[in-house]
């Protein structure tokens, strides 16, 4: 397996295994002195930089609607005249972009120009005619026709049968890499090797994606996959606008989500936190904020990983959807919309052997419109009907609509799981809420 594989791999690995979770360190930073009504909150963020986890740290919490808490520590990077970690620092959410692009999703849904059910062959012909590998752990790409087709609940639930370069296996991963089927960004070491393989527009990415075989019949499996930086294509084709500006004028500029997007302006560079890979216990520096490949356009939108985000922001994502689709007067989406965006929309059968796998909740999850949905309560962890999800570098998101809280962590570090973030977190806001 080439270096590039084995770090793509672990990279957005970290999205599944974060959420599952629900020596060459550099130097101590100082924490931060905000004061919140959450003190076990803040303490663990305190601790997560002393102890030197994590250069800094920012979680968003919010209750029903009380005004937002912000709970922060640290900095933004390593260096000691770093920028202190805040609500506007921004991070890499990776395959938190996912909800994001679930939600526009149902926007169109709403609105009657996708259906949940309708075959995405409707707007992509290439995927007229798909293919499911005989053997998705053989030695040969052999493939017979699928049953049925890929309808766009499909995408929006890692159902369609797709593969992903964190997953897939064989001869099917190598071609996946050969086309360029890898819609992710690391760090400038990197992105020149895959730029070159990438394929270079979204329009591509999807045409190329239809060549290939699926790893099992459309609507049967649960299995992680591109499907959401799919879906992104769809979108474009549904609504008549590109994809990226469709989450700008339909999500993010009416919710003032201003910070929020799939490149970083220059002017912005100094607010951008560095991200991390862990080698061991050695923390090396991946990307730079000030030198970041996200202050560059990437390839195209990457609707599964692509976006760059604040807690603020996503805080106010997720308040829109805890309010049933509106934020501040703003209406995104119908409450019954919303309503179906956060239940399980999983077909009934459907086997999710790996979504219990890597979450360690074998038949208490389903899964909504990118997000995953917990399906009875969780003593320690969420509620019922919890819809959420994690980015790679160690992102968190989740709304929990029943008990009224949700919450957003950021930080940039790889792998996901280095630390036990999400079983911390859960543990202090119970502590918190239980006051």
């Amino acid at each position: 397996m080439t270096a590039r594989r084995t770090w793509v791999r672990l990279a957005l690995g970290g999205a599944m295994i974060a959420m599952a979770a629900a020596g060459g360190h550099a130097a101590l930073q100082p924490v931060s002195i905000v004061k919140t009504n959450l003190p076990a909150t803040q303490a663990l963020a305190d601790r997560y930089v002393a102890e030197n986890k994590v250069p800094g740290i920012v979680m968003s919490i919010g209750y029903r609607d009380t005004p937002t808490q912000f709970v922060s520590a640290g900095r933004i990077a390593a260096e000691a005249d770093a920028p202190m970690a805040g609500p506007d620092s921004l991070w890499r959410v990776y395959s938190m972009t996912k909800p994001v692009t679930g939600i526009a999703a149902m926007i169109l849904i709403e609105e009657g120009k996708l259906k949940l059910d309708q075959p995405i062959s409707d707007f992509i012909p290439a995927f007229k005619n798909v293919r499911v590998l005989d053997d998705p752990n053989g030695t040969t790409l052999a493939s017979h026709p699928a049953k049925g087709p890929i309808t766009v609940r499909h995408l929006l639930t890692h159902t369609a049968g797709l593969g992903y370069s964190i997953v897939t296996k064989g001869p099917l991963l190598d071609e996946y890499n050969k086309l360029g089927l890898n819609p992710a960004a690391v760090g400038p070491a990197m992105e020149p090797q895959m730029a070159a393989a990438r394929a270079p527009s979204l329009e591509e990415f999807a045409n190329r994606l239809a060549t290939l075989p699926l790893i099992a019949e459309p609507g049967t499996k649960w299995s992680y996959s591109v499907s959401l930086d799919l879906l992104g294509r769809v979108i474009e084709v549904a609504s008549g606008q590109k994809f990226d500006q469709f989450l700008k004028s339909r999500l993010f500029d009416p919710l003032k989500m201003n910070s929020t997007g799939f490149v970083v302006e220059a002017g912005n560079a100094g607010r951008l936190a560095t991200n991390y890979y862990y080698m061991g216990e050695t923390r090396v520096p991946v990307d730079a904020g000030k030198s970041s490949i996200w202050l560059s356009p990437p390839t195209f939108p990457y609707g599964g990983a692509g976006l760059v985000s604040s807690a603020r922001d996503y805080d106010r994502f997720l308040h829109m959807l805890q309010n049933g689709g509106t934020l501040d007067g703003v209406r995104i989406l119908k409450p019954e919309t919303a309503e179906l965006a956060m239940s399980n929309l999983l077909l009934p059968g459907t086997d999710t052997t790996m979504l219990g796998a890597l979450s360690g909740l074998a038949g208490k999850l389903g899964f909504g419109a990118g997000g995953s949905v917990y399906l009875v309560d969780v003593p320690g962890a969420a509620g019922k009907g919890t819809f959420g999800w994690a980015g790679a570098a160690g992102t968190l998101a989740w709304v929990d609509r029943g008990r009224g809280i949700r919450g957003t962590v950021m930080v940039n570090y790889m792998p996901g799981e280095k630390w036990p973030l999400r079983a911390d977190v859960n543990q202090s806001i119970h502590t918190d809420f239980a006051r």
